[in-house]
């Protein structure tokens, strides 16, 4: 079987030195709100009695804050003027 959600944030977690707190730093960059306690259950163990699977959308705000954090935000777009003009 392949990496789980919860495997791939754990091996994020560890790569990029990261806390809870910078965690939660990084979700709110896309307007994303998490707590504490959600990311600990998250990183329990799967046999324990509060263990909760990360979810896709958890997974997917994570990994958008984590570019934004890594890259900073993105530039605005130039508007192209027509060449009719």
């Amino acid at each position: 079987m392949g990496l789980t959600n919860n495997d791939i944030f754990k091996k994020l977690r560890v790569a990029h030195k990261l806390r809870d707190d910078d965690i939660v730093k990084i979700c709110s960059l896309v307007d994303f709100k998490v707590t504490k306690s959600e990311i600990g259950a998250i990183f329990r163990a799967e046999d324990h009695p509060k263990y909760v699977e990360c979810g896709d959308q958890f997974l997917r705000n994570f990994l958008n804050g984590l570019i934004i954090h890594l890259r900073g935000p993105m530039p605005p777009k130039k508007e192209k003027k027509s060449e009719k003009e």
